[in-house]
């Protein structure tokens, strides 16, 4: 048995992920970039790139949960210095966000009209011409409703996990998992049925990559509670050990339904 550390600080050995990963990510820019303009194994870099994060992801996440359930580094002062290291990871999602809403808003207050900048022979409309909308009272409030479900079903295995109710904790967490598969089932069928695309101007353009990168971050959060899930089934969060973990994506996910409550109001019902 490791004995626990009598220092407060994160010291911790030397990782190799870092660096894979962040050469892995370089992949995934190149082998896009490639792959937009047709050059050759443009695709399979970025594979290569996916298959990268995916194997670094799996197990610099096996060595952060051995850190703190086997090794004991997760002390009171390095648990307060993850927490805030995750907060400002969140605040960087918002910011990443912020941008996508600065654009729409720009581009339905102030629509550019025909030759604006010039003489402008006729004003800007919103949404532009030929652009049918989506139903805001549709498939996007179904999704509102799940999402808000979601929300109370991770807060409910939260709650039981402070109780050290490993029974409804796993319980929620399938609910939750369950939910967000739902979620992006319906987001596919959405675009599937879409009468416009990424490509149709300014409107196309904004949804696509607002919503689009909001149903990613769905995946990824769906992924991550997932491993919390197994985690939960495990035992590894009885009684406080590797809290942090569910914790977080507890965090992660709440963000998540934030910002669909923004795209909703203002895409789908005020936008459209």
């Amino acid at each position: 048995m490791h004995d626990p550390q009598q220092h407060p600080f994160h010291l911790v050995a030397l990782s190799k992920w870092p660096i894979i990963t962040a050469f892995s990510l370089l992949f995934i820019t190149l082998g896009a970039v490639m792959a937009m303009h047709n050059h050759l194994g443009g695709i399979y870099v970025l594979l290569a790139g996916f298959a990268g994060v995916f194997f670094c992801a799996w197990y610099w996440w096996r060595d952060v949960i051995k850190e703190g359930l086997m090794e004991h580094h997760h002390t009171d002062p390095v648990r307060r210095g993850l927490r805030i290291g995750m907060g400002f990871f969140i605040l960087s999602e918002v910011m990443f966000f912020f941008v996508f809403f600065w654009s729409f808003f720009k581009a339905s207050i102030f629509p550019v009209g025909i030759l604006d900048g010039l003489w402008a022979i006729k004003e800007g409309n919103w949404p532009p011409v030929g652009i049918e909308t989506l139903d805001a009272w549709d498939v996007p409030f179904m999704n509102t409703l799940i999402l808000l479900l979601s929300g109370t079903t991770v807060t409910w295995a939260h709650y039981a996990l402070e109780e050290n109710n490993q029974k409804d904790c796993v319980r929620g967490l399938g609910y939750t998992i369950i939910l967000g598969i739902l979620f992006t089932s319906l987001q596919a069928y959405e675009y599937h049925h879409a009468s416009f695309h990424l490509h149709d101007g300014i409107y196309g353009s904004n949804f696509y990559m607002a919503t689009g990168f909001h149903g990613l971050h769905v995946i990824i959060g769906t992924i991550f509670l997932t491993v919390c899930y197994f985690r939960a089934r495990k035992g590894h969060f009885a009684q406080g050990n590797g809290y942090l973990g569910f914790e977080f994506a507890a965090w992660y996910w709440h963000f998540v339904d934030v910002v669909w409550l923004f795209l909703f109001t203002f895409v789908y019902v005020w936008g459209g």
